[in-house]
């Protein structure tokens, strides 16, 4: 009887032994699925330095722009031609003998989608 219960035994330690072994590699697969599209995985990490850089670029835009308007601004309160040029530009102000023609604004043309 002994042989029997030790071979019971040993059948009982495999089949702990290959649950253990397939409860591991599940538990693997569901950390590495994790790790790479979990809400902080390797996917959304990649998505946000994305953005970032986006952003950045859009920053030093906005920052190039700042600092032509604040030029811009300050040509305006000292620089008599700037203001001349703003004034003929925006306002089409003339001197006295000018004459300021101007032609009508383009219509657009039928785009080639709608030409179809």
């Amino acid at each position: 009887m002994k042989h029997t219960v030790g071979s019971v035994q040993t059948r009982l330690f495999a089949l702990r032994h290959k649950l253990a072994i397939v409860l591991v590699g599940l538990l693997s697969l569901l950390m590495a699925y994790h790790v790479l599209f979990g809400e902080n995985g390797v996917i959304a990490y990649q998505h946000k330095r994305r953005d970032s850089r986006d952003l950045q670029q859009q920053i030093e835009q906005l920052q190039q722009e700042n600092a032509a308007l604040q030029k811009q601004i300050k040509a305006l309160k000292d620089d008599p031609q700037a203001i001349e040029k703003e004034a003929r530009e925006r306002l089409r102000y003339a001197r006295p003998g000018e004459v300021i023609y101007t032609l009508p604004a383009a219509k657009p043309g039928p785009s080639p989608r709608s030409a179809k």
